[in-house]
This record gives structure tokens, C-alpha cells and sequence, in this order.
């Protein structure tokens, strides 16, 4: 491949991912400077005598009819099941968690702000076509770095900056993660 091939390629996927890159740039370093976001959560009823199962193999369909017992319309792409809690997905908006009691079934609405919401996509709990979207991203970064050091090592004026700098990375990288 030419070097115009590959300076294009680094380009046109640096320019296509930059703004995701940017925004998920900024709400991780967010989050590590200690704003996660917030989740507002209403309770919105109990359904007495309702049980869940979460072995069911029709567990969405399953929760999705509580919520309408309760006129709440919205699709539920994925259910959690951990102990007696059952979380809708995607929990990138709002959501709900349904809780299993002796006497039934309580329901729980979350509402998640911006931060919050950025950090669902983060952990890929988005819809699945953001999901989609996120395999590319990974993919897509993974060739903006390569293409980066190919096109460094391949100038003879950049390849020992190259060397030298992804170098160091590596050792930081590492130096950090063995601590």
C-alpha cells in the first residue's frame, strides 16, 4: 500500500471518530475526577402477586407486561438478572428496575443525567445499535493508531520520535499496570 493510501485512511477514520473520541475523552475524565453523574429514581407501583423468573426464556417479554400493567410503553432490548433485582436495558435512558418481594413485584423508575448516560455508553449499556457502533469505534481506533505509527516509522525524520515515544508508552503502560 502507498503512503497517500495510508495517510488518507488515517485521515478519513481520525476525522469520522474524533467528536466520539473527544466526548468519550471527556466524560471518562469526568467520571475520574469524581463526577459519575446521577440517577434520579421514582417508585412507581408494586404488582401484587406478580412473580419473575430469571431463568425464564421469555423474561423480556415477561417484564415488559408488568411495565404495561402499570401503562408504561417502552422497549426493553435486554433484561439483568442479579438476585431478586431485574434491570431493563438500555440503561442509557430511562429505565427501570423490577424488584421481586414476598408479595409480588415493585417497580422502580431511573432516570439517568448527561454524565450518566455517558457512562452507560461507556460500559456498553446503550441500545444495541450504539453497541454496533461502538465494535466499529474499536476497530476504527485501532487502525488510526496503526496507521499513525506506520506512517511515523515509514518518514525518516519521524521514525525515532516514533520509536522512542510508542516506546515509552509501552513502558508507562506497563510500569503503571504491574504497580
Amino acid at each position: 500500500m502507498s503512503r497517500k493510501l495510508f495517510v488518507s485512511i488515517h485521515l478519513y477514520l481520525a476525522a469520522f471518530f474524533s467528536p466520539i473520541v473527544i466526548i468519550m475523552a471527556v466524560s471518562g475524565g469526568l467520571y475520574l475526577l469524581d463526577y459519575k453523574g446521577e440517577t434520579s429514581r421514582t417508585v412507581l407501583g408494586q404488582i401484587t402477586g406478580a412473580r419473575l423468573d430469571a431463568d425464564s426464556e421469555t423474561l423480556e417479554a415477561d417484564v415488559a407486561a408488568l411495565l404495561a400493567s402499570l401503562n408504561i410503553e417502552t422497549r426493553v432490548e435486554e433484561v439483568r438478572a442479579r438476585g431478586d433485582s431485574f434491570n431493563t436495558r438500555p440503561s442509557s435512558r430511562v429505565n427501570y428496575t423490577l424488584r421481586q418481594t414476598d408479595t409480588g413485584v415493585e417497580v422502580e423508575e431511573l432516570n439517568p443525567n448527561l454524565q450518566a448516560i455517558m457512562m452507560e455508553l461507556h460500559k456498553g449499556h446503550g441500545p444495541a445499535i450504539y453497541v454496533v457502533l461502538q465494535r466499529i469505534f474499536a476497530l476504527g481506533l485501532v487502525l488510526i493508531m496503526l496507521s499513525g505509527l506506520y506512517l511515523g516509522w515509514m518518514s525518516p525524520m519521524y521514525r525515532g520520535k516514533t520509536l522512542l515515544l510508542s516506546g515509552l508508552g509501552v513502558l508507562v503502560f506497563f510500569s503503571l499496570v504491574l504497580i
